[in-house]
């Protein structure tokens, strides 16, 4: 239930960032600034509820493998969403292949959820 946990609290940070940036930045953000952000609050909770999918599968399908996705999607929630919103907040943060890393963290999740399934058929 960790992994559910970790996904509801997520969905929560992501609606709570969202209406953050609508409301007591509006204004603030240049518009390149303001889709970054909105890109790493999209991302945030998708994978939340992905995070919260898992863990109500997780006796479903190989936990072994369930389990290192959740963490493939929580590195990727810190790296891609967190750099997004670091360079959303502060144009001049400039930290390379932090994205790319989260990004590569998203799409191992996603294929190891795959295996997950697959050796569940």
């Amino acid at each position: 239930m960790r992994i559910v946990l970790v996904g509801a609290l997520n969905g929560a940070m992501a609606v709570g960032l969202g209406a953050f940036a609508a409301h007591g930045l509006e204004g603030q953000f240049a518009m390149a600034n303001a889709e970054l952000f909105n890109v790493a609050v999209f991302y945030q909770a998708l994978h939340a509820v992905t995070l919260v999918a898992l863990g109500a599968l997780r006796s479903e399908l190989y936990r072994p493998v369930v389990d290192t996705a959740a963490w493939a999607f929580l590195a990727g929630l810190v790296l891609f969403c967190g750099s997004l919103y670091a360079k959303g907040l502060n144009p001049d943060w400039v930290l390379p292949y932090v994205t790319p890393l989260g990004g590569g963290a998203f799409i191992a999740g996603w294929l190891l959820l795959a295996v997950a399934a697959a050796r569940r058929i």
